[in-house]
């Protein structure tokens, strides 16, 4: 349960200290990815439901993930350069945001025929199979999706 004004002096405070006056900080309304590093505005942003739902460790984490990318660069992707730049700024996450996702708010709610749940934030257009019961579709596993 990060605090947003604590996460915003953060954002602005590793941006002061590694990138140039012409970068900003903003919360996003993403629902799956905790931040993003946009190079067209120079803006890092963190989603603010996502950080909600997480600690102040994992938030600041999210901050030097998308710091490394500003430093590292528009081609680098998660190649080299962002993780010795990741590295450098003390960043000791993966590639990922694997923490909690507010899937209260997904509008599509999916079931499997063995009970598994899947969440989906766009109406799915295509059939999908359960994931965790198979790696590859298979129509003997396919999901009905409702929309809540």
């Amino acid at each position: 349960m990060a605090d947003p004004a604590r996460v915003r002096t953060w954002a602005e405070a590793l941006i002061r200290l590694h990138l140039d006056e012409s970068w900003s900080f903003a919360f996003d309304n993403a629902k799956t990815r905790a931040g993003l590093c946009n190079f067209t505005a120079k803006r890092i942003s963190v989603s603010r439901y996502i950080s909600a739902r997480s600690d102040d460790d994992d938030i600041h984490q999210v901050l030097l993930h998308e710091v490394a990318h500003a430093i590292a660069g528009p081609t680098s992707g998660h190649g080299a350069a962002w993780r010795t730049a990741a590295a450098e700024l003390g960043y000791v996450g993966g590639r990922t945001h694997d923490g909690p996702v507010p899937n209260e708010l997904a509008p599509w709610v999916g079931t499997c025929p063995n009970g598994h749940t899947s969440y989906r934030y766009r109406r799915p257009t295509r059939p999908t199979s359960c994931g965790v019961c198979s790696r590859r579709f298979d129509p003997a596993l396919r999901i009905h999706w409702v929309r809540r």
